[in-house]
């Protein structure tokens, strides 16, 4: 792996769970940053959080979460509200996250960034990658671009996500996600 202090950028548990529990395992030091001001309500970001504790309480990792900021995320998505998943809207709210994620590990002295953002069913990897690869270039901390489902470790989140009864939301987090994952849910 390489990276002896690595910052970690995650949108929930059921998506780190492996990759936390990887990395430990291989001795590097992990932190894991919760910075997701695109999760609403305020409710479903709190659940969120908790959850995120218990994992890294109980893999041994460390956990800095920033401010919730709903407003910084609604202006970095201005405009692509009506955008579909994995759209113009989902790029924008990487890139944003990631930047900031990039600023916090350049400021703390972490070797490099990696994100689990890419890891759900819901969410298109080269998509993750292309705006960490932006972010990177305009923040200069390195960043991994590790596929977290690839080498068991999908089969090893499942696991977890059993083995720790983890809270499984069923959308990506932002409003427009959850009223498309609402309608779905009607349609039924």
């Amino acid at each position: 792996m390489g990276y002896k202090k690595l910052l970690v950028l995650s949108c929930c548990a059921p998506c780190s769970c492996a990759a936390i529990k990887k990395l430990v395992e291989n001795g590097t030091d992990v932190t894991v940053l919760f910075y997701n001001p695109n999760i609403f309500p305020q409710q479903e970001y709190d659940k969120r959080l908790q959850e995120q504790r218990r994992v890294c309480e109980t893999l041994g990792a460390h956990l800095v979460e920033l401010p919730y900021d709903p407003d910084r995320w609604d202006k970095a998505v201005a405009g692509l509200e009506n955008e579909p998943e994995r759209g113009k809207r989902c790029s924008a709210c990487f890139e944003m996250r990631l930047r900031r994620a990039q600023e916090y590990a350049k400021a703390h002295g972490f070797e490099a960034l990696t994100s689990v953002l890419g890891v759900s069913r819901y969410k298109d990897l080269n998509q993750v990658n292309a705006a960490a690869r932006r972010a990177w270039m305009a923040v200069g901390k390195p960043y991994w671009a590790n596929d977290w489902r690839k080498d068991g470790l999908e089969e090893l989140r499942r696991a977890l996500i059993k083995e720790f009864n983890m809270y499984q939301q069923t959308y990506c987090g932002c409003k427009y996600s959850l009223a498309a994952a609402q309608l779905r849910e009607k349609e039924k």
